[in-house]
């Protein structure tokens, strides 16, 4: 009969959860620069070898733990249709963007990106490249049934697709009114020359 492993070779899940649950509620109120492994092992009840255990330093610790929320946020459903897809997508995007915890912890991320250039790339790498990575395939699927051209410029597309809704609540911090989404969907399937599945 096999033995459970003992020491650092058991990573609990509900530990886990607990300190990323303590992570985004330290990067939330007292912001990157602030946060400190040791707060964060407070709020979770355990030690600090926990956390190391799990992560070699402070970055890698928040890093992961966005990358997770983020990308596991990232929605991207086959509905059947670009304009469904481009809907579940955006109402994703905003969900994400409006969390709670999430909407007090991206400005100060985008901040503290632009004071350090390592930030900024873990970023890029972690969960920028992973949610256009998701996205790029809806975009695939569209070309493949007929409703993008072939040519469809990919980048320029992945980049129409969030900055509205970014730029409308974390730049300029205006409300979403009903029937947001749908009328951007409509401009969305404009600028990127779709047309209805033959």
């Amino acid at each position: 009969m096999a033995r459970t492993p003992t020491g650092a070779a058991v990573l609990q899940p509900e530990v886990t959860q607990a300190i990323t649950d303590a992570v985004l509620t330290e990067l939330a109120e007292q912001g990157y620069g602030r946060l400190s492994m040791e707060a964060v092992a407070k709020r979770a009840g355990v030690g600090k070898s926990a956390l190391y255990r799990r992560w070699r330093s402070k970055q890698e610790m928040i890093t992961a733990v966005i990358a997770e929320f983020s990308v596991n946020r990232a929605g991207v459903e086959d509905t059947g249709s670009l304009r469904g897809d481009l809907r579940a997508t955006m109402q994703a995007v905003l969900d994400w963007l409006t969390h709670p915890l999430f909407s007090r912890i991206l400005p100060d991320l985008v901040a503290e990106g632009a004071r350090n250039p390592e930030t900024a790339e873990s970023t890029r790498t972690s969960i920028g490249g992973p949610r256009r990575d998701l996205a790029e395939v809806m975009l695939r699927r569209a070309i493949d049934r007929g409703e993008l051209p072939p040519d469809t410029d990919l980048e320029l597309a992945l980049d129409i697709l969030a900055a509205p809704i970014y730029w409308r609540l974390v730049v300029r911090q205006a409300p979403v009114e009903p029937g947001y989404l749908d009328r951007l969907v409509e401009h969305t399937l404009r600028a990127l020359g779709a047309r209805e599945k033959p």
